[in-house]
């Protein structure tokens, strides 16, 4: 169903993957937007678990496109240097596809959204201000969502590149 990476020496193994998830903070989202276009759209998340957990509007685009369609695309890149003598780009990346759904149990999202405050935020002490984002003013007020991965791949520059970068 899915395809494979074509150039297996750059392929990533799972584990460098999941590093690469965990590392970094931003990404971004692909689904299917309005009158058949793609909808990208950058974000913030956290990946927890092995899901990937981010926060909405609980209205707009990203909702409209979740609700007409839950399958995703999500992409990252880790480490992106140009190389111009090589003509070329030295990096790392990870894209996952899978199915986003609302969260709608009350604890799952306190715990996803504690853990994405402090992903972005550092930790979270209680009664600091980084806390009121797990408030219940906060919580009610966003849409938590979960992009629950169906495959991941994950992919470096060539070794030409990466020797000649350092």
């Amino acid at each position: 169903m899915f395809r494979e990476t074509r150039r297996k020496k750059q392929v990533l193994s799972e584990q460098e993957c999941a590093d690469i998830l965990a590392r970094c903070e931003w990404g971004v989202l692909g689904l299917h937007g309005d009158d058949g276009y793609p909808y990208t759209v950058p974000l913030n998340y956290v990946y927890y678990n092995g899901i990937i957990y981010f926060h909405s509007a609980r209205t707009g685009h990203k909702i409209d496109a979740i609700d007409r369609d839950d399958k995703a695309s999500f992409c990252v890149v880790d480490k992106s240097d140009l190389v111009p003598e090589k003509f070329a780009t030295a990096y790392w990346s990870v894209i996952v596809f899978g199915r986003i759904h609302k969260m709608q149990d009350q604890d799952e999202r306190i715990d996803t959204l504690t853990a994405l405050t402090e992903a972005l935020a550092g930790h979270v002490d209680e009664g600091s201000k980084h806390a009121e984002v797990a408030s219940c003013k906060m919580r009610d007020n966003v849409e938590m969502l979960a992009l629950v991965p169906e495959y991941i791949s994950g992919k470096r520059a060539s070794d030409a590149v990466l020797a000649y970068h350092g």
